[in-house]
Order: C-alpha cells, then sequence, then structure tokens
C-alpha cells in the first residue's frame, strides 16, 4: 500500500521560512490554494519570492501575502488586477519581473525538466531583452530565457487520493501541473479527497511521484 502523503497544517507552516522561493498556482486566484496561503500568513515567513501568472486582488490568493508584507519579489507575467502590488513597486516596497505569459510558464517547464534554458523570440527589440543572452538560428533573433525552480510549489485541487495522485477543475487547473514539477517540494491543497481507493488513472493530471504531501480544504 502506498504511503499516505498527508500533512498536519501545523508540520507544513514550519515549511515557509524567510526568504523562500514559492511556485504557486492560479489565475486571477481561481486555483491558488486558499488554506496554504492562510498557513504561509500564520507562519510568520516574510521576504518571499513568489512565482506565478499574477498576483490576484488584494484580498485573493497570493494578494493576501502582498496585503501583509511578506513579499519581497514577485515573478508574474502580469499585476493589472491588483493594484496594491503596482503602488508598492512605484514605491520601492516590492521587486516586480514581468515575463511574457508562455515564456513564464516555459521557463518554469524548463526548470522541471531540467534543461538549461528555452529559446523564444518573445521580447525581442524590447526592454525584456535586457542583459539576456541572444541568439540567431536562419535569420531569425532568439532570447535564451532561463529555467525557473522555487523551494516550494502549492497547488490546488479539485481531486486527489492517499498517495498523492491529483485532478484539477477545469479553468482552475491553468499553472498547477506545471509548477508541480519545478520546486524542490511539492504539496497539494486537494477540495475532496478519495480516502479508500486511488483516482483512475485516466483522471491523474499530475501524478502522486511528483507530490511530497497533501491537506485537505476541511481539514
Amino acid at each position: 500500500m502506498t504511503k499516505d502523503k498527508s500533512i498536519s497544517g501545523h508540520d507544513l507552516k514550519h515549511r515557509f521560512h524567510d526568504g523562500v522561493r514559492i511556485l504557486y498556482g492560479g489565475f486571477m486566484g481561481c486555483g491558488t490554494p486558499d488554506k496554504i496561503i492562510h498557513l504561509i500568513l500564520d507562519s510568520g515567513a516574510k521576504n518571499l519570492t513568489i512565482i506565478g501568472n499574477d498576483t490576484a486582488f488584494p484580498d485573493t490568493g497570493v494578494g493576501k501575502l502582498i496585503a501583509a508584507g511578506r513579499v519581497q519579489k514577485v515573478i508574474a507575467s502580469h499585476i493589472g488586477t491588483n493594484p496594491m502590488t503596482g503602488q508598492m513597486m512605484i514605491d520601492g516596497k516590492l521587486e516586480v519581473e514581468l515575463i511574457p505569459q508562455g515564456t513564464l510558464v516555459e521557463r518554469i517547464r524548463c526548470g522541471g525538466a531540467g534543461l538549461g534554458g528555452v529559446l523564444t523570440p518573445t521580447g525581442i527589440g524590447t526592454e525584456v531583452e535586457i542583459g539576456k543572452t541572444k541568439i540567431s538560428f536562419d535569420d531569425v533573433e532568439y532570447l535564451v530565457e532561463r529555467p525557473l525552480r522555487a523551494d516550494i510549489a502549492i497547488v490546488l485541487a479539485q481531486h486527489g487520493d492517499r498517495a498523492g495522485n491529483l485532478s484539477y477543475q477545469r479553468a482552475a487547473r491553468n499553472f498547477n501541473p506545471i509548477i508541480a514539477l519545478a520546486a524542490d517540494f511539492v504539496v497539494a491543497e486537494i477540495v475532496e479527497l478519495q480516502e479508500d481507493s486511488y483516482l483512475d488513472p485516466d483522471t491523474v493530471m499530475t501524478p502522486g511521484a511528483l507530490v511530497d504531501a497533501y491537506i485537505t480544504s476541511e481539514s
């Protein structure tokens, strides 16, 4: 029988410390594990680097971490839905690195696959190319974009089992399967836990081999 990968909120909270890098799933908060966000807040960890698609809203998803002043750096594709992120950036209280969305997800994918980087023409001729290596093939210039990894990845799954196999609900899937590839420790928040059996293998979107621990939304 596969080991149960459940973790208590107390033990998970102690995984988060000052300066930790966190990959998170979610699009404007949809697909971000809210219970884990609150555990990060309870941990007292600060000077965090968070990596994901966006910063949601001030009272939603990772926006709560920004509002609490816990984040030192954001790596994302846009911040427009959260005016607090933009204001803190302007005030010099928050470092923000904006990356085109497709480039961001491919850099994370590279981090998970152990690749040295990805070539993309996106950003050529703009501020995005500053300080980056350029390569030309067949008279087309490409930027060399380096992989992104984190210490911890936090994902939200609709369904899961005790072995850590996961599936997601429709669009809430978004970045979650990709970030589960690219962190040293992957923890899932499961909305509906299948306690007595495994998920049907044909429904598994993130295999338990990638997941180190899980909590449930209700526990």
